[in-house]
């Protein structure tokens, strides 16, 4: 695999390597050694599947809080998403800053979201599908997330119309306390 550092500090575009023949190809997407290697959480304690009927559904932007705080690899394994992150690390440098990567079924690209992020996602194509790894267990009363058009973040997704849930919709700002970021005014109830 090739990990390739984002400008977010800890979060990875990982690309398989294909060995490739007269059948096909075959590629490894997952290495404890190697991802323990990169300084990475090697721990998979969930694998989950989102499937998205139609183009322009968006998800996000999630995150667990400790002591649930989960680490994710995130490939689309069918369509394409425009994968987002969000450094939520209040002691790191790039503290709400933002990175995008387009992941393709057909570029088999990962994103390895570090603790601390909140991540989402929109699709480009109908029939998308994504595959999550998480380094933690989905725990409902430590999962939030922030609203995914925050002018504290102003990220720039794609123009298409888009489908979002009410919950996603209505994270409250930010910055909204003095650009202190309290976690518990975004967890679930």
């Amino acid at each position: 695999m090739i990990f390739t550092e984002t400008a977010l500090k800890g979060s990875f575009v990982i690309e398989p390597e294909l060995l490739e023949d007269e059948r096909g190809f075959f590629a490894r997407t997952w290495s404890e050694r190697e991802f323990a290697e990169h300084g990475l959480d090697p721990r998979g304690a969930e694998c989950n599947t989102s499937f998205n009927k139609s183009k322009g559904t968006l998800r996000g932007m999630h995150y667990q809080s400790p002591p649930y705080e989960q680490a994710k690899m995130v490939r689309c394994t069918m369509g394409a998403i425009y994968d987002v992150i969000v450094d939520l690390r209040e002691d790191s440098p790039t503290f709400t800053k933002w990175f995008a990567v387009e992941l393709l079924a057909t570029n088999r690209l990962m994103l390895y979201v570090p603790k601390g992020f909140a991540h989402g996602f929109q699709t480009l194509d109908e029939r998308t599908e994504v595959y999550y790894q998480m380094s933690e267990i989905y725990v409902p009363n430590c999962s939030g997330g922030v609203r995914w058009n925050d002018p504290a973040f102003a990220i720039d997704w794609p123009p298409d119309e888009r489908t979002i849930a009410f919950r996603d919709m209505n994270y409250p700002d930010f910055g909204g306390s003095g650009g202190a970021f309290d976690i518990s005014l975004t967890r679930e109830k």
